[in-house]
């Protein structure tokens, strides 16, 4: 699968959401998820949170996905930490 189509699938789950994902081999997956949606729940809740956008994918056509997913005031707290 398309990184792209993972994407747009979680793009279209949360709203607000900026995404980036990325593949070497299109089943292993690394997604960055910035959503405002993410606010006040834990980092499991988040995960589930994009896993739902992608159904029954995940463990299909997804072999495996890691996720970073924060609030946009937490990423714009990293990007000031790392001087970006």
């Amino acid at each position: 699968m398309d990184p792209a189509e993972i994407k747009t699938l979680i793009e279209n789950g949360l709203d607000g959401a900026e995404v980036s994902v990325f593949s070497d081999d299109n089943t292993h997956y690394a997604a960055l998820v910035i959503s405002p949606e993410f606010a006040g729940k834990r980092p499991i809740a988040r995960h589930q949170m994009v896993y739902r956008c992608l159904g029954q994918l995940m463990g299909n056509e997804i072999h495996a996905m890691s996720i970073r997913a924060h609030t946009p005031d937490e990423w714009q707290a990293r990007q000031s930490a790392n001087g970006e």
